[in-house]
């Protein structure tokens, strides 16, 4: 199922009501699910691989913290800002000015200009594969990696899927 958008993010915690949760796809409801935000999003920084290592050994350990716990909505958390960390990294390693695209295809009327906009992408970087930036996206990646692919991760992630539908 889809993330819900439509819930009242800034009045449930889902640690008391992880059944409200939906995984979604990818980085879905990254910076909407309380207290999962407040507790991971401190530590989230990529600017240098120095300080992607950092934030992503801290998400990483927050992960295992909720693994301990068999917290499934706060390990997929932590899935996610790792993901994002990579994201995030990458495409400033790719484009350093954060801009794929020479006009925002999200503020297109339509969705034929929106394609039309996506079909113009700025050129990448000359040091796309060896910047500071795309140092510290393998970095996330890595812990991104080793996240999404744990087996309890996996099977808490099964269990509530099963038990909510979501």
């Amino acid at each position: 199922m889809p993330f819900n958008y439509d819930l009242d993010f800034e009045k449930i915690d889902f640690r008391e009501r992880p059944e409200l949760y939906r995984v979604g796809v990818g980085e879905q409801g990254v910076l909407l699910v309380q207290p999962y935000k407040s507790e991971i999003l401190p530590h989230w920084r990529f600017k240098t691989a120095k300080e992607a290592e950092t934030s992503a050994d801290t998400i990483y350990a927050q992960f295992l913290d909720y693994k301990a716990k068999e917290d499934f909505v706060g390990m997929d958390m932590a899935r996610k800002f790792l993901q994002m960390g990579y994201t995030r990294a990458r495409r400033y390693a790719n484009h350093p000015s954060g801009r794929k695209y020479p006009k925002n295809p999200q503020a297109e009327p339509d969705a034929a200009s929106r394609q039309t906009a996506r079909a113009h992408v700025l050129p990448q970087a000359e040091d796309w594969a060896d910047s500071e930036k795309a140092r510290a996206a393998a970095i996330f990646y890595e812990r991104y990696r080793r996240a999404k692919d744990d087996p309890a991760y996996l099977a808490l992630k099964e269990r509530h899927v099963a038990r909510y539908g979501k």
